[in-house]
């Protein structure tokens, strides 16, 4: 063991060579991985964030698309990552909140290998149904379910996904029974929907409002607590009668676990000026989504409450992909 005052010698000199490390950061380009698709939305922020850290920092913070598993390659490739600075992760709550839950041969551990950095985006998703449905409200579809269970269908855009967990969790709050069907992707999940194949789905607010606008479906309800401002008219699932319903899909950036804190404190810091400038405000809310920002300790506890949410609605609904 070392003596006290050794120790003590040897923390202030790490100390010191963090704070070194992050009063020079970035002195050579940042790699950005994203673990979609390129075109996708978690890609479209990455580039969005990307350009304006860049800009700011005076270094090229290349995007990295690392696809595959619903997000595990790239997710895990950050992971194992050399904890420097210059490797960052732009992530959904999807594998890092419910895959989690849904699998037990992570490659990772989103809780113990990765330092959340800030949240970037967020949108709400919104529960529609179809008009041959006749169900116009949050209200009529948990009295339809509760009277006829099992009888209403509704679209995924794929087993263990964010539209299933969604609608997982509104029957285990409404204690209601429904089907689930999966379809491959979001668009052909709405697309059941809008003809009248199923009778209820969800999706991201920006996929939704053509069809809601289009009048090929009925809006129910918004998946956040509070109304959006794209669907002024439209309740929040809470408001509609399921108590304490809240489902947000976000996009947040994270560093290696043992990333210099002076480091990850920088790069928050950045994210939340960022976040605050009306022109990136206003890029974020052409997608049908809002920029945001927290605190490394705050980014931490909600994906921690989140993994816990997560975990209680696929034990309930006994939902497994290993």
């Amino acid at each position: 063991m070392l003596p006290i005052a050794l120790a003590l010698g040897f923390a202030s000199a790490v100390s010191v060579e963090a704070a070194q490390a992050a009063e020079g950061y970035p002195s050579r380009p940042i790699r950005l991985v994203v673990p979609f698709a390129p075109g996708g939305g978690t890609d479209i922020i990455a580039r969005l964030i990307g350009q304006s850290l860049g800009e700011a920092w005076g270094q090229s913070v290349v995007v990295d698309n690392r696809t595959g598993a619903g997000g595990v390659i790239g997710v895990a490739l950050v992971a194992k990552s050399n904890p420097d600075g210059y490797t960052m992760l732009l992530a959904s709550n999807g594998p890092l909140t419910y895959l989690p839950a849904l699998s037990s041969k992570l490659p990772y551990d989103p809780e113990k290998e990765l330092a959340p950095i800030s949240l970037v985006a967020g949108q709400p998703f919104v529960i529609m149904a179809s008009h041959a449905s006749g169900i116009q409200s949050i209200k009529d579809l948990v009295a339809m379910a509760k009277s006829q269970p099992g009888k209403l269908v509704y679209s995924s855009g794929g087993a263990g996904g964010a539209s299933h967990l969604g609608m997982e969790l509104l029957k285990m709050l409404g204690g209601i029974s429904m089907l689930h069907i999966a379809y491959k992707g979001t668009a052909p999940g709405l697309t059941a929907v809008a003809s009248g194949e199923v009778q209820i789905g969800m999706g991201g607010i920006s996929s939704v409002i053509p069809l809601v606008k289009g009048g090929r479906a009925k809006a129910l309800a918004v998946t956040s607590a509070k109304r959006n401002v794209a669907l002024p008219e439209v309740p929040s699932v809470h408001e509609a009668g399921v108590t304490g319903y809240e489902f947000d899909v976000w996009y947040g950036v994270l560093f290696p676990a043992g990333t210099p804190r002076a480091i990850a404190e920088r790069a928050s810091g950045e994210i939340a000026r960022l976040a605050k400038q009306p022109g990136v405000r206003d890029r974020f809310a052409a997608g049908g989504m809002d920029a945001m920002s927290n605190t490394p300790e705050e980014f931490t506890a909600q994906i921690r409450r989140e993994a816990a949410k997560w975990r209680k609605v696929v034990t309930a609904a006994n939902i497994r992909i290993d």
